[in-house]
């Protein structure tokens, strides 16, 4: 059973990526949530979920933990299968999902295509009991996110001769205003300040 797969992107869409792995290519299905955090020819690490068929075997990744463990409790629900867990985390972040199967509010998860009534009624009654802890793991993918965007602004910086003492400080505030910014916006925003 694969676990987990380390290697290049050497293709990505939103829903799959290819990762090559010592020259190995490995068709990886992924949530846009996941697709997002790639980036062609970089180093990707990603959780694996592998569903064996008759007619197939498949591979699922997932950037994070959590985003595995939530896959893998909608699939476990009678009438979702793999396809339309993506689809679903593709739709609604982890703690949206979570949050609309606590409160019991079936018409957030109807909006996912292809789930309907009963299956909203199904997927909340199931995993209610099992969803409790995706709240907070919202906030550790953001922190994941940025720390990465972090790295590679002061990377980018150090190659232009500024060191990484002066600019991570001035990255640091930048990031508190502004969590979404790009790396290309942080690198600019931290040259205008120092």
């Amino acid at each position: 059973m694969i676990y987990s797969l380390r290697g290049l992107v050497q293709e990505l869409t939103p829903t799959f990526v290819v990762v090559d792995v010592n020259g190995i290519g490995y068709y990886v299905s992924v949530s846009l949530q996941t697709s997002q955090n790639l980036k062609l020819n970089s180093e990707v690490f990603l959780y694996i979920q592998q569903i064996i068929r008759e007619d197939a075997h498949l591979l699922f990744g997932f950037f994070t933990k959590e985003e595995k463990e939530m896959f893998n409790l909608l699939i476990s629900v009678n009438g979702v299968g793999p396809v339309s867990a993506l689809i679903l985390l593709s739709s609604l972040s982890l703690s949206d999902a979570a949050n609309a199967i606590l409160s019991g509010n079936s018409a957030i998860i109807q909006k996912v295509k292809g789930i309907g009534v009963k299956t909203a009624e199904r997927i909340i009654i199931d995993l209610r009991d099992k969803v409790g802890g995706f709240s907070i793991s919202e906030e550790k993918l953001s922190n994941l996110v940025n720390n990465k965007i972090k790295n590679e602004a002061l990377s980018a910086l150090e190659v232009l001769g500024i060191s990484r003492k002066v600019s991570e400080k001035i990255a640091d505030r930048i990031l508190k205003q502004n969590p979404e910014v790009s790396i290309e916006e942080l690198v600019k925003e931290i040259l205008k300040n120092i």
